[in-house]
């Protein structure tokens, strides 16, 4: 990607007990080489753990995302909060860094609604730390759908599929590349949950065929913008072997298969319901671009155990563009200097993706 299209794009500490500002900071380098990024933060606590981690990097306030003028060792930073965090220390729930947490994503918001900014990439945040400071949140995405007003919204979690050099089955896995943010080649995979951070127990009342329809469509929207075509889509049964025919439950039928139907009359490429099982080996093959789980589980462990580190975060159906890391923060190794960039880096990128692609939708 050229240099001057490279868009703005605003990353959040998420909690700083964690490894938020690490990654950040570890991974600012090559973080530059694909946008223009800001942090929304805390100016202080990056100044401490750049020299934590005998980092050289330079941090500036500046009062909105940065334009140009970003270097790979110029860290801009928008004050994001009022909290003191100066005795916020590594790997423990801190109120303060919990509140913090939750004004740098507020201010981050305002930045892209506002237009300074073309993306948004979040660090990680710990659940038990918003709610010590009494913020009645269970993760980023309920929190992303209020501050933008929308109430048609999911999770999705995606990963990029690496291409390689050429076509010939002798070349051998080193010699693969990951695809560019702005090529048609881009090419992932990814799962959308139709529940998200409930209980086990509220899972039944809350799966409708509405709710199902709604995150296939959401689903396909965003996929149709990442890889510039239709996307091949399957739907995950509820009950075991997606319920055996009737023998183990009765949602596939009744909830699940009506609302597959309904967007295959819409236009969309989907089945299912299918047992789960087969699915995730099918889309880690190349055979489908994007599953609908029925719940966190059920999405969460199957991808990550097969995206790994490449695994990223994605907030369907927002007005801005919206990415994080797949994990969390951490706690055990904060501190330690050996946090893993690599989903941080890889949100970047998919950030920037979008961009370009809601661009290209614009100009048409």
């Amino acid at each position: 990607m050229q240099r001057r299209n490279r868009p703005r794009v605003v990353l959040t500490l998420g909690d700083v007990a964690g490894i938020g500002p690490e990654i950040v900071l570890r991974a600012w380098p090559e973080l530059v080489g694909i946008c223009v990024p800001t942090v929304v933060g805390e100016v202080a606590v990056l100044q401490r753990q750049a020299r934590h981690f005998t980092l050289s990097r330079q941090v500036e306030k500046v009062a909105h995302a940065a334009s140009d003028g970003v270097s790979e060792t110029v860290v801009p930073c928008i004050q994001g909060t009022e909290q003191d965090l100066q005795e916020v220390g590594f790997g423990r729930v801190h109120a303060a860094a919990g509140r913090a947490a939750y004004d740098f994503l507020c201010w981050a918001v305002a930045e892209v609604r506002a237009g300074f900014a073309d993306a948004l990439v979040t660090g990680p945040i710990h659940k038990e730390a918003l709610a010590a400071a009494g913020l009645p949140y269970p993760g980023h995405t309920e929190i992303l759908a209020e501050l933008c007003g929308v109430r048609r919204f999911a999770m999705m979690l995606f990963a990029r599929r690496e291409e390689r050099v050429a076509t010939s089955a002798d070349i051998p896995l080193a010699e693969a590349r990951p695809s560019s943010p702005d090529t048609p080649g881009f090419s992932g995979w990814g799962v959308a949950h139709v529940t998200l951070h409930v209980r086990l127990r509220d899972i039944f009342e809350r799966i409708t065929t509405t709710a199902v329809l709604e995150k296939i469509e959401l689903l396909g929207e965003l996929l149709r913008q990442l890889l510039m075509r239709e996307p091949r889509l399957a739907v995950c049964g509820l009950n075991p072997h997606a319920s055996d025919g009737g023998l183990f439950g009765d949602e596939e039928r009744r909830i699940i298969r009506p609302a597959v139907e309904e967007a295959e009359r819409r236009g969309w490429k989907v089945s299912g319901p299918w047992p789960a099982d087969t699915l995730f080996p099918r889309a880690a093959r190349g055979e489908l671009d994007g599953i609908v789980a029925m719940y966190h589980d059920q999405g969460h462990i199957p991808f990550k155990l097969l995206a790994g580190l490449r695994a990223v975060n994605v907030t369907l159906g927002l007005p801005i563009v919206r990415t994080s890391v797949a994990h969390g923060t951490a706690y055990d190794i904060a501190g330690r200097g050996v946090a893993d960039t690599r989903s941080l880096v890889e949100a970047v990128r998919v950030a920037a993706r979008l961009v370009h692609a809601r661009q290209r939708q614009t100009a048409l």
